[in-house]
């Protein structure tokens, strides 16, 4: 310990100390500094303990804080050099996972066994972990609560302009003659408010085409699902599957049952796996189905990798015929999202001129942008 006659004032020493232990981390206020200050004035700087337990008293006000103290203490006072020993043990932190199944399964939380050990519990939802997981390593089990989240897309798209006209909230050139007439017969003949009408809105038909080639098949079996919940959940639309030839499975899928819809709809695609076509399909469509008005100011949506065996003239040719009628064409790709991607496979090189939008088709989280782009007018 330095002697009394080597210090000035103990004012000085004790405001260095406070110094010191808020470098260290505590909390030291003034008030703490000026009663260590008197304190020092009367005990002296000659007696270790008198001035050890001094500061104890004024300076330290929580038990966790001793050990700092402590070490503080031997440095500032006694000039000792740090050897850590008095530096408190780290604790013991135990850090438990655990994912979120969304059902009532599993160990109850409030019947576990109680621990004085600090614990960090990190959650995951399973919604979560599926929405960004690439379908392709989907399980079965996967599978059917994809369903489930899918049957939760809202697929409203940009309303068109109707020929039906309806009541107006204000005054346009068509009269209403009927409502205008009933109005008056309720208030005694007398035409107090005339009424109009105007044109209404209604929802742009949707048409889906889905490839099921072998090259589509590890994202197939979740797409087809998103598919069955777009034309069970929704009017107006239509659902193709794309092959070596051109399946319509839009009755196949109505069934709210997606067991019994999917089913169905492997019955009636018989070149599930096989090679792929998709000028030849896509001529058809335009041939039997889009020219006579199915696609005409609908979103058309191709779900495809873009790997074709078929010419890749014909396909940019009947991918501009179907640009023409269309509202909107959308490719999804699901190959989109690998790092690097380029769209050079012949066919998709021979689409991309032709489409609107090109968006991921991989994971739940894509299918909910795709739905968003479908919605946008």
């Amino acid at each position: 310990m330095p002697s009394s006659t080597s210090i000035r004032d103990a004012g000085e020493i004790a405001v260095a100390f406070s110094r010191v232990l808020r470098g260290a981390g505590l909390r030291v206020p003034t008030s703490s500094t000026i009663a260590f200050g008197e304190a020092l004035g009367l005990t002296g700087l000659d007696n270790r303990d008198a001035v050890f337990w001094a500061g104890r008293a004024t300076l330290v006000h929580r038990p966790e804080d001793h050990a700092v103290f402590d070490s503080a203490f031997s440095v500032f006072f006694e000039h000792r050099v740090p050897s850590g020993a008095g530096e408190p043990e780290p604790e013991l932190l135990h850090v438990t996972l655990a994912i979120d199944a969304g059902d009532d399964s599993g160990d109850d939380p409030d019947t576990a066994e109680p621990s004085d050990d600090p614990v960090i519990e990190l959650r995951f939802s399973t919604t979560e972990v599926l929405r960004q997981k690439d379908f392709a390593d989907y399980s079965p089990d996967e599978l059917v609560h994809a369903q489930q989240l899918m049957t939760r897309l809202r697929l409203a798209g940009a309303p068109r302009r109707s020929l039906r006209l309806g009541p107006a909230d204000r005054r346009t050139a068509v009269p209403d003659l009927r409502r205008t007439v009933r109005a008056a017969m309720r208030a005694g003949g007398e035409p107090v408010r005339r009424h109009f009408r105007t044109p209404t809105t209604r929802n742009r038909r949707l048409v889906l085409l889905l490839d099921v080639s072998g090259s589509m098949e590890p994202y197939a079996r979740a797409l087809i699902r998103f598919v069955h919940a777009a034309v069970a959940g929704r009017q107006k639309v239509e659902a193709f599957a794309l092959g070596t030839r051109l399946t319509r499975i839009t009755r196949e899928l109505t069934s709210r049952d997606p067991d019994e819809a999917l089913r169905r709809a492997a019955g009636r695609v018989l070149d599930y796996g096989g090679g792929t076509r998709l000028g030849d399909g896509l001529r058809a469509f335009n041939d039997e189905w889009g020219q006579r008005g199915m696609a005409r100011g609908a979103i058309v949506v191709i779900l495809s990798d873009g790997w074709d065996r078929g010419d890749p003239d014909q396909l940019a040719e009947q991918m501009q015929r179907l640009q023409r009628v269309a509202y909107k064409v959308v490719w999804v790709n699901p190959l989109k999202v690998t790092p690097g991607y380029a769209p050079l496979a012949r066919g998709m090189a021979a689409a991309m001129p032709h489409i609107d939008s090109f968006v991921e088709g991989h994971s739940i989280e894509a299918m909910e942008q795709l739905a968003r782009v479908i919605n946008a007018p």
